[in-house]
């Protein structure tokens, strides 16, 4: 079936630092992704229109432009009219956490406005300034309801990171093409044997975080 090909050489290796690529560019754009979603869905709960029409116009092209098409515009398009030197994997980083942050402000900002005001009333009746409110009753609420979420948006990205292959960035599903291109002739029917591995090598590191998210959902439901 081609499994035989793991074996040759350091192909396997390979694959497991494609796998790590994969990781390192998800864990750190969900991190920054959370800081920034936090602040943006704070103030995307502003009554301001103009602040209103800007984060709405924001949050509309992240959902409509393809992760793809935005990767596109910011490495090949962006980087060259500005004559920036940026490598792929910044370029993806950029991109991805441009689309957490919307997603995490999002959730932010319907958390914020699902929070009774009988929280905020019951601050000011015990003294505490606006600064004091967000940062000791309002700030841990959400962030406790944002971690959940913020661990299941890992596993996304972590997915959508097969795209960062397209503008050259050797991560997993990369090195497997190039493994079943070097290895055409002497074992042609190795694709399936490759695919297969990635597969499982996607599943095994999106699972527990997928338990993980659930496992925290149903502790903190209450």
């Amino acid at each position: 079936m081609g499994f035989e090909i793991l074996l040759k050489g350091n192909n396997m290796i390979r694959l497991l630092q494609g796998v790590w690529v994969a990781l390192r560019i998800s864990l750190i754009s969900v991190v920054l992704s959370m800081a920034l979603g936090i602040l943006l869905g704070m103030i995307m709960t502003s009554k301001n229109r103009i602040i209103q029409a800007v984060t709405r116009v924001y949050l509309e092209i992240v959902r409509i432009m393809p992760q793809l098409v935005l990767l596109f515009i910011v490495y090949f398009g962006a980087t060259k009219a500005m004559g920036i030197n940026m490598d792929a994997e910044t370029a993806s980083i950029i991109v991805f956490v441009f689309w957490g942050t919307a997603e995490m402000a999002d959730l932010v900002r319907g958390s914020l406005l699902s929070v009774p005001k009988t929280q905020y009333e019951s601050s000011e009746a015990l003294g505490l300034d606006q600064r004091q409110t967000y940062q000791y009753v309002i700030i841990p609420q959400i962030i406790r309801r944002m971690i959940p979420l913020s661990i299941n948006l890992i596993t996304r990205m972590i997915k959508t990171t097969s795209l960062v292959m397209m503008i050259g960035i050797v991560e997993v599903l990369k090195v497997g093409q190039q493994i079943i291109e070097a290895n055409r002739k002497t074992a042609p029917n190795a694709a399936f044997a490759i695919f297969a591995t990635v597969l499982l090598l996607y599943f095994i590191a999106c699972w527990p975080i997928s338990c993980l998210s659930k496992y925290l959902e149903k502790r903190w439901e209450n």
